[in-house]
Parts: C-alpha cells; sequence; structure tokens
C-alpha cells in the first residue's frame, strides 16, 4: 500500500453519471472517460484507507450504497422533474442535499458545465474545499462555447474562478488554463485499469478497432470512408447514442452495416469493451478535439498501438506507441505500414505496454492526487 498521512481527507466525487461505471448493473450509453477516471480513483484512494463518497443520479439504488468501498448518495434522476423549474428542484437541491449527507471535506468535480459552479458555492457556503479536473481541452475555452445554456456558462465559469484547486491532464491543458482564463493547475496522470493478459499479434482477429460515444465530432465518416478504400481489413466499431445525438448515431449505424468489412456492434458496456482491445492490432481514433481518452489507456493496457489525430502531449509520437496523423492520406497510410510490419508493430506494441507500466504503479497513480488533496487539507486547517 502507498504511504499516505494519517490525517487523510475525505473526498466526495461529484459525478452523477458515475455509477454506471462503479456498478456494472446500471451500465448505460453516454458514459464517457471523466466518469471512468473519477471511478478508477475513487476505488484507489479507497484500497488506501481514504474515506471516498460519490454523488450519482437516482437509478433506483438505495441511498448510501457502498461499492468497491464508495459510499454513493442520490441526487435527482436523469429524468426528474418540470422543465424550466428543474434546474433549481429537483436538480440543484438534491446535488447539494446528496453533498451535505456525504459531509466530506473535499469535493471533486469533472467535464464543463454547471456542475462546477454548484460545487464551488456549496464548498465557499460550507467551509470546504473544490476541486475541477479538466476532462477536455474545451473546457479551457474562457467562452466555454461547448456549454449549451447562457445560465450554464455563467456558472461553469464562477466555478473555474472559484475552485481551491484545477487539476490538468497534460501541459497542453495547464498552458491554456494559464492563457485562456488566468488559472494555475497541476498536471496529474490519467490512470488506467491494470490488465493481466496480453495477447499475441497472430491471435488477433480485428484489423482496426473505433471506440468512443458517437457524436459529430468524433467523425465516424472519417473510419467509414477508411473502410470503404480499405475493402481488405476488417473495422469493428463500438459506441452508443448520445443524448441530442440520437439522428447522428442512426446515420452511422446505417452506413457501417452497408459495408460488408464493418461489424458495427453499438453500446458495449465500459466492463465488456476489454476483449475489443485484446482482439485488435490497431485503435484509430478520428476525434477532431479531446482531453486525454481513455481509449488510448485501454489500447495500450492490451499492447495496441493506437493511430491517431489527436496525440495528448505528442505521447504518441514521442513514445512510439503508434503514430499520429493529420490527414485522411496519411491515416491510411500509417494503418498499412503497422499492420504490414510485423516488427514495427511488435516494437510498438512492447512500447506501449511499457509505458502503462507506469500508470498501474500506484505511486505513479495517486501520489500527485495525494500531494494535492492533503495540500487542501491542511488549508482548510490552517489557512
Amino acid at each position: 500500500m502507498l504511504e499516505t498521512p494519517d490525517d487523510r481527507p475525505s473526498i466526495c466525487f461529484v459525478g452523477l453519471q458515475n455509477l454506471p461505471v462503479l456498478a456494472p448493473e446500471y451500465a448505460r450509453p453516454g458514459i464517457g472517460g471523466a466518469e471512468r477516471q473519477q471511478t478508477l480513483l475513487a476505488r484507489a484512494l479507497a484500497k488506501q484507507g481514504f474515506e471516498v463518497s460519490m454523488i450519482v443520479h437516482d437509478y433506483g439504488q438505495a441511498d448510501g450504497q457502498v461499492w468497491d468501498g464508495v459510499t454513493t448518495y442520490k441526487a435527482y434522476g436523469p429524468t426528474d422533474g418540470l422543465p424550466l423549474i428543474r434546474f433549481i428542484h429537483p436538480r440543484w437541491t438534491s446535488v447539494w442535499s446528496a453533498m451535505k449527507r456525504a459531509d466530506a471535506d473535499i469535493y471533486y468535480v469533472s467535464t464543463a458545465g454547471m456542475l462546477i459552479g454548484e460545487v464551488a458555492m456549496f464548498a465557499k457556503a460550507h467551509g470546504r474545499k473544490a476541486v475541477y479536473r479538466v476532462a477536455n481541452n474545451s473546457d479551457c475555452d474562457p467562452v466555454a462555447r461547448r456549454i449549451r445554456y447562457a445560465r450554464d456558462r455563467m456558472l461553469y465559469r464562477y466555478g473555474m474562478r472559484n475552485a481551491d484547486l484545477i487539476l490538468a491532464q497534460t501541459d497542453t491543458q495547464e498552458s491554456l488554463l494559464r492563457t485562456n482564463l488566468g488559472r494555475e493547475s497541476r498536471v496529474v496522470p490519467s490512470l488506467a485499469d491494470v490488465v493481466d493478459t496480453n495477447v499475441e499479434r497472430a491471435a488477433r482477429d480485428i484489423d482496426v478497432l473505433w471506440v468512443t460515444n458517437i457524436r459529430p465530432h468524433k467523425h465516424a465518416e472519417l473510419l467509414l470512408d477508411l473502410a470503404r478504400r480499405m475493402p481488405h481489413l476488417t473495422f469493428h466499431m463500438v459506441g452508443g447514442p448520445v443524448n441530442g445525438h440520437e439522428a447522428h448515431f442512426a446515420d452511422v449505424e446505417r452506413a457501417a452495416n452497408a459495408l460488408p468489412n464493418v461489424e458495427f456492434h453499438g453500446f458495449v458496456p465500459y466492463h465488456e469493451t476489454a476483449p475489443y482491445y485484446q482482439r485488435a492490432r490497431l485503435f484509430v481514433s478520428t476525434s477532431e478535439m479531446e482531453g486525454f481518452p481513455n481509449t488510448f489507456l485501454q489500447a495500450w493496457a492490451r499492447g495496441t498501438p493506437v493511430v491517431s489525430y489527436f496525440d495528448p502531449d505528442r505521447l504518441i509520437a514521442r513514445n512510439g506507441m503508434g503514430e499520429t496523423v493529420t490527414t485522411p492520406e496519411q491515416m491510411q497510410a500509417a494503418i498499412t505500414r503497422l499492420l504490414g510490419d510485423e516488427a514495427a508493430w511488435q516494437a510498438a506494441s512492447s512500447r506501449c505496454l511499457a509505458h502503462i507500466a507506469t500508470r498501474t504503479d500506484a505511486n505513479y497513480m495517486l501520489k500527485p492526487y495525494i500531494d494535492a488533496f492533503q495540500g487542501l487539507r491542511a488549508a482548510q486547517r490552517f489557512g
């Protein structure tokens, strides 16, 4: 066990969609990397003896139910409340009520939106500390263009100004926060699952794997175009619909099913995706905007190289864990090169496994978080 201070702060993760990751029986579409990262961190801290809780949606579970040492407090159901007034009740009121029941020293939230504003206000009103972890590079946009409603953008900006600590995933995000928002931050590592098995290249039967929630900025059409131009390869697509983008999901599904070399799986619970990464020779990302994709970590943990337009802090390029590209033609060439050269693939696969070993080491993973939380605890007690 990692050596931790005796005076450990209690930590509450305010992640309304976290339960489908924490508890497989509640799995559903639309869950992203922020929920996975919060859950990995919550479980890891609980194993180290921290008092850990979580504020989640009401899916019918008992209030105070515990999974993997994490106590959950339920707020509102995803569809509860009447239009216009539900913003206040039951949404705001139930979140604050659950936070009071959690009674934590530190409240931790991710993803851009009104929630960080609510959490920061609660922390300020009750003498607690609020931590915000950046989930996507777009979170560092001072205009917050991807947040739909003006009131939510106002709350987000309030939260970013008043959060006691901001955590970034990459050096790029740290720089964007300083330049765009005038906020200092700490860079902390994204966590990865521990994987015990690795499948040899010859036993893998998926040439190209693509996994993401299906929405326009993920650019599924680029993958489908690759499949049309590379009919000799097998492409597998895993991803569910996202609220507000159901028509786009249906269009992607229809186009994928029309191609003989594409297998469209649709939504697959996070807990059941491991076999796809183990079967894949390459993982491909066509997204235009990310933070630090959890899918990259899942691929690298299985020794699967990544070919992507997006490269967080140039990790892929610097460590040789696949290839970074800027055009569809470059992506096609990179796929051809890695699949056609077994020695190059094996070398990249080995580098993936070596890199991920650092992210599954408790000292590497948790010490930056524990140091940050302990610093907040000291400020709370003596500030």
